[in-house]
């Protein structure tokens, strides 16, 4: 979390690049989401450095569109999930040509979609999904290059809500299956079968899963290209961990290293869809101390910011740091304490038993790396608005979204006319 070029103490203060946190606080209200340019662009500098492809940003990491064009102006296409993520890109200055539609179940009107608007490629994970692209990319008169979703069976070794490539997972095509379904796809009207994807899980921090499953991958491969279909293009997904709490990353270079040798005599061209590994350090969640409540056998720190803001440790029992704004001087003392919201459920919390400084009602924590997975799974629950987002670059900062008013957020209820406008 702490970084000379993102968030850092200076004076006794957290900075976010050349930016007080605290006076940002004072000025917009808490809780809000505070990003830092400088970080995405280091994150995407470090891929881009060694990896030997095209990084497309897999925007449900993060979907602010200002997020999306920090990263296209760096030269980073798009990996999307809906029609939604693809217009955000598409907003953000993507060009259609490098955004990758990915997903497990897009409607005919999604593949219209990307159809119409010229998407690069589209990832399919089903025969259904290439049989209907077929015949809507083709009653148009285009068409489309798609990438087969392998599912390798192998075990990520991560968090079982976010591995993606075994057997019992939804995602992808059983890769047995695989070879076949290229085999009629090569026949298709309407489909470029030439690009192959596998995207296996998320957050890991061993490099042995993918070098199993990149040796499928590349087995898979000889086989199909034995049957007449030209594979050229390889889309490997993202998933590279982060270190939250001081893990040990993954080094980018071994991680390239295996992709040379279990691919590299493939001569395909390369995708990857990293999402976290760009954003997540680039965020803080900053929030205000309601209350320090001691109870029979625990202490709560009871603040701001809640499940609403940072679903991850509710749902993943993920761990985040978490540090005051205002620098514990030498001889502050500390104790455990849950660092929880005020929403009414025992699983609103952002961290259980944690060692932490002595602080006070009206002190400021920052919750870091929280540029990941933090907004885009946000929440109104309990009639919360909706959190503000800022973007930082050197001593400038700008809102990308608003703080939600209640105004705002009462409106997008209707009632039917038999209950009558239920005002005045």
């Amino acid at each position: 979390m702490i970084s000379d070029d993102g968030f850092h103490y200076r004076d006794g203060r957290l900075q976010g690049e050349g930016v007080d946190l605290a006076a940002l606080a004072e000025e917009i209200g808490t809780p809000f989401y505070c990003y830092s340019s400088a970080v995405i662009a280091r994150q995407y500098r470090r891929l881009a450095e060694v990896l030997p492809g095209r990084v497309c940003y897999a925007v449900k990491a993060n979907t602010n569109q200002a997020v999306i064009a920090t990263l296209a102006q760096l030269g980073a296409g798009a990996d999307v999930v809906s029609e939604g993520e693809a217009r955000r890109a598409l907003a953000a200055g993507v060009a259609p040509k490098d955004i990758v539609f990915s997903g497990v179940g897009r409607t005919a009107r999604e593949l219209v979609f990307a159809i119409e608007a010229g998407i690069g490629q589209v990832n399919l994970e089903s025969e259904r999904d290439l049989k209907l692209l077929s015949d809507l990319a083709s009653a148009r008169g285009k068409t489309m290059r798609i990438a087969i979703r392998v599912n390798p069976d192998v075990d990520a070794r991560t968090h079982a809500k976010i591995s993606t490539g075994k057997a019992e997972n939804k995602f992808g095509i059983d890769i047995g299956s695989v070879a076949r379904i290229y085999r009629e796809a090569a026949d298709m009207p309407g489909i470029d079968a030439s690009a192959i994807a596998m995207h296996i899980g998320s957050q890991l921090l061993d490099l042995a899963p993918y070098r199993m499953a990149f040796a499928k991958l590349a087995t898979l491969v000889r086989e199909i290209r034995g049957q007449g279909v030209d594979i050229r293009h390889l889309d490997l997904g993202g998933g590279i961990g982060i270190p939250y709490m001081g893990e040990k990353p993954p080094e980018l270079a071994e991680y390239a290293a295996i992709i040379a040798e279990t691919l590299g005599d493939l001569g395909c061209d390369y995708t990857f869809e990293p999402g976290r590994f760009l954003v997540a350090e680039a965020g803080v969640i900053v929030s205000r101390i309601i209350d320090v409540k001691q109870g029979a056998t625990k202490r709560f720190v009871v603040q701001d910011a809640a499940m609403t803001e940072l679903m991850r440790p509710t749902l993943y029992n993920a761990n985040h740091p978490i540090l005051p704004v205002a620098q514990p001087k030498p001889g502050t003392g500390s104790a455990k304490a849950d660092i929880v919201g005020p929403v009414c459920e025992t699983g609103d919390y952002l961290a259980v038993d944690r060692e932490m400084p002595n602080v006070a009602p009206g002190d400021l924590l920052a919750t870091g790396m929280a540029g990941a997975y933090g907004a885009v799974m946000g929440s109104t629950y309990n009639t919360r608005p909706l959190a503000p987002e800022i973007l930082l670059k050197g001593s400038d900062w700008a809102v990308i979204r608003p703080r939600q008013t209640y105004e705002e957020l009462l409106a997008l209820d209707r009632l039917p006319v038999w209950l009558g406008s239920g005002r005045g």
